[in-house]
């Protein structure tokens, strides 16, 4: 795992289009023609002059505001189409630098049929430290000659209580009245797809998990994955995702008794029960495979594949549409259908209402007309597997280009399928035992309007990123900091000025990887998603000032032994490079444990590891009286010893900046 700085420059704007959430009130300005949602435990009041309205959280004290004014536009300003040419995005963005110690975290601009608006997030310290800062997520919108201004804004250390709240009252505001409203999406199913994590490791042990769900990035899938750590109440085998993108999953548990379904919110990071009950599965079988199809109903299916049930989430009807294996009238069933032979119950649904199968001993394809329960005379078989064993899943998605493609979770890996040559490829390594998505079914946006000359307007094929480089702590700009930027297929320098910003064209909805260094600083590499229209973000590093004390990711060892793991040199090989690039820079390496065990043995092993890092930086070329070890046994805990889950993050290798320029 790379030893960076990783970045989160973004508040997730939920949507809320088709209905409202649970405890929430709507207040509609029919004068104004705006609608607004908010939660129930807010106080609202209107303003004086009737033009706007203000939201608090708190009981005693207002912990958290949101505001929203609207004013009719000077008359110079009332052509719609020009705010934006004549550069509101560059005004808005000069009057936040204006904060002191700022930093951007969004800024962008977007362009509907009726109105335009600005969406951006910042932080800036209103008061000098050790007060909190304050963080402000808000909108502008212009439309016929009104400017409707939105924002929450509270101090960071309410983030945790009201900044999703806070968000999701930004992201309701919508246009009403005899204006027409910008269309709402039929579905929004978005481009994530997901999969249960079968296995984890434990004191460097594999064991069973089924209870953590990994996120993966339609771009790129080989790349590593975001986690959502034991976020189901059971060990599970199905998973599938619904298009209000929220996941859904029964137990594991050969129970042979209704079973509730599972509701996961991976933006909220919530799950709760829903009220629909699968029926009984049957005395020798579990729930193995979920899958959606192009209304959004959620289907799940046996393991014996005996049994396929339908959720409608519409009206709330659980449908059993059969109690007998399809594939049993086949031709080969007597192949696949023998005692000890594999299951083929794990399965996908494209957008012709076709089911497809997947057996789990060779990766052979099965077809199912779900309409009329018949199954194709023959299987697909599939070139570039691993000959034997343990293919556990099929899903179809879209990728970014909008290329149709079939995912597969097979032995030890993801592969992904050629439908035309049956040829499959390894994506990347892991196990899992259900796979989600759902943007195969995405409702298609009407077609664009024409211009004068009768051809559709080409899509944006380049954009501007504008920024900053910042010392992540005092937020000053560094412009001697290195910035390249690659897309994939070619790097970039990026050009910093005197103010440490930077402006470089990029395009569209792509992935670019940006890597920022300067000596005293660790090195950062993150991976952005470029946006359609010119926007801001600021880029953060991380300085290695005395007392800094970083975690050295991935560095791991053997079981009760000062032997490591291969998978820590690569993090030790880029602390090595930082160490050589400035050699002033001294640390101290820290070892630590959890409490399990005897203090005394703890606290010895903890300082034999420091050592035996310390020894591997001296060999490679690092002067060893700029590094000295010790050890803390597990007196300096991160988490609570209470559970594996948290005790592994007590078991680590740190360094701290003991000197340096």
């Amino acid at each position: 795992m790379k030893f960076l700085l990783t970045l989160v420059l973004a508040v997730c704007w939920l949507k809320l289009y088709a209905q409202e959430p649970a405890g929430s009130s709507v207040y509609n300005d029919t004068k104004a023609h705006y609608r607004l949602t908010y939660p129930d435990s807010w106080q609202r009041q209107q303003s004086e002059d009737k033009t706007g309205v203000t939201l608090h959280a708190g009981s005693t004290e207002r912990l958290a505001d949101i505001a929203l004014t609207s004013r009719p536009l000077p008359p110079e300003q009332k052509v719609l189409a020009s705010l934006l040419a004549r550069g509101q995005q560059d005004t808005l963005w000069r009057s936040i630098l204006r904060l002191p110690r700022v930093q951007v975290l969004q800024l962008e601009q977007r362009t509907a049929s009726t109105y335009e608006e600005l969406r951006y997030e910042y932080t800036y310290a209103a008061q000098p430290a050790p007060a909190p800062r304050t963080r402000v997520v808000g909108r502008q919108l212009w439309r016929s000659g009104v400017e409707f201004n939105l924002e929450y804004r509270a101090a960071t250390t309410q983030d945790g209580r009201y900044l999703t709240e806070g968000a999701q009252v930004v992201e309701s505001f919508l246009l009403t009245g005899s204006v027409p409203t910008p269309p709402v999406p039929v579905q929004q199913c978005d481009d994530k797809m997901y999969g249960i994590a079968a296995l984890r490791i434990v004191n460097d042990t594999w064991e069973d998990d089924c209870r953590t769900i990994h996120e993966f990035s339609v771009t790129d899938p080989s790349e590593s994955p975001k986690i959502h750590r034991e976020v189901l109440p059971f060990q599970s085998y199905a998973l599938a995702k619904g298009f209000d993108n929220c996941l859904y999953s029964v137990t594991k548990a050969p129970t042979n008794r209704p079973e509730l379904v599972y509701r996961y919110n991976p933006t909220t990071k919530k799950g709760e029960y829903t009220t629909w009950r699968l029926p009984a599965q049957g005395s020798e079988t579990v729930w193995i495979s979920a899958a959606t199809d192009e209304h959004g109903n959620l289907y799940f299916m046996t393991a014996d594949a005996n049994k396929l049930v339908k959720v409608s989430p519409a009206d709330n009807s659980v449908t059993v549409l059969w109690t007998k294996d399809p594939a049993r009238q086949t031709p080969y069933f007597s192949t696949i259908g023998f005692a000890g032979a594999g299951s083929h119950g794990n399965f996908c649904i494209d957008d012709a209402n076709t089911l497809y199968e997947v057996y789990s001993t060779d990766g052979s394809l099965l077809k199912v007309n779900i309409s009329t329960r018949q199954a194709a005379p023959e299987m697909i078989a599939l070139s570039g597997l691993p000959e034997r064993g343990g293919y556990s899943d099929l899903l179809l998605q879209l990728d970014k280009a909008g290329r149709r493609r079939l995912y597969m979770a097979g032995p030890k890996s993801l592969y992904r399928v050629n439908m035309e040559t049956g040829e499959a490829y390894r994506v990347r390594r892991g196990v899992y035992t259900d796979l989600a998505g759902c943007n195969l079914f995405r409702a298609v946006p009407p077609p664009p309007p024409k211009t004068a000359a009768g051809a559709p307007p080409a899509a944006p094929t380049a954009t501007t990123w504008r920024g900053r480089v910042l010392d992540a702590v005092t937020l000053q700009p560094l412009p001697q900091a290195l910035l390249r930027l690659n897309n994939g297929k070619a790097e970039t320098k990026v050009q910093l000025t005197a103010e440490g910003t930077f402006a470089v064209p990029v395009t569209p909805d792509r992935a670019y990887r940006a890597h920022a260094q300067l000596v005293s600083y660790l090195p950062t590499d993150s991976i952005y998603t470029t946006l359609a229209g010119p926007y801001v973000q600021d880029i953060l590093l991380q300085p290695l000032t005395v007392g800094t004390t970083l975690r050295l990711k991935n560095v791991q060892f053997d079981q009760g032994t000062t032997r490591m793991l291969a998978a820590s040199y690569a993090t030790l090989d880029q602390l090595i490079a930082v160490m050589k690039e400035d050699p002033s820079l001294l640390i101290e390496i820290r070892g630590h444990t959890d409490n399990v065990g005897p203090p005394e043995k703890n606290q010895i092993l903890s300082e034999q590891r420091a050592a035996a890092v310390r020894i591997y930086l001296v060999g490679l070329g690092i002067s060893e009286q700029r590094i000295t070890s010790v050890g803390f046994g597990g007196s300096l805990p991160r988490a609570s010893n209470a559970r594996e889950s948290t005790r592994q993050l007590n078991r680590r290798v740190e360094f701290r900046v003991t000197g340096g320029r």
